[in-house]
């Protein structure tokens, strides 16, 4: 099932920009994509990573090879793959990251241990994802509205 943010509607519509469930996705499946090999992909084909199942061991192989088959078509070559974690943070209820409180801080909102477990794992993913330095994090502030921890 695809879930979209309300932090993301200014490029939902079009996919032109690669959602949290798909990032979700790539970390779970180890594939590194690129903005890039994202827009090398048809509005169907992007709706269709969008909505590809990959939780389980067997739904992650098949959406990486789904994935890299589709890479390798557009561009010639496969994506880099990424390690992928055995322990990923956002399925830790029990555990805020650092990143995490730091960048909410920044706004001045403390995240209780009791609103963190109560996160869906996305939206554990998406707070870690847009408080990372590397990551244009203008949607850290709205994601923190969207998911009332504000």
């Amino acid at each position: 099932m695809s879930h979209f943010f309300q932090f993301e509607a200014d490029f939902v519509e079009s996919l032109n920009c690669i959602p949290m469930q798909v990032r979700l996705n790539l970390d779970t499946c180890g594939v590194k994509l690129k903005l890039y090999h994202w827009n090398q992909f048809t509005p169907e084909e992007r709706q269709v990573l969008v909505s590809m199942a990959c939780s389980t061991p067997e739904e992650s192989k098949i959406y990486r090879e789904f994935l890299q088959t589709l890479v390798t078509e557009k561009t010639g070559s496969p994506a880099n793959k990424l390690e992928i974690d055995p322990h990923p943070p956002w399925l830790d209820p029990t555990t805020i990251p650092a990143e995490v409180l730091r960048k909410a801080s920044e706004f001045e909102v403390t995240i209780s241990p009791t609103q963190w477990s109560n996160l869906s794992p996305l939206q554990r993913f998406a707070l870690i994802k847009l408080s990372r330095p590397s990551h244009e994090n203008k949607n850290f502030h709205p994601a923190l509205q969207e998911f009332k921890l504000t």
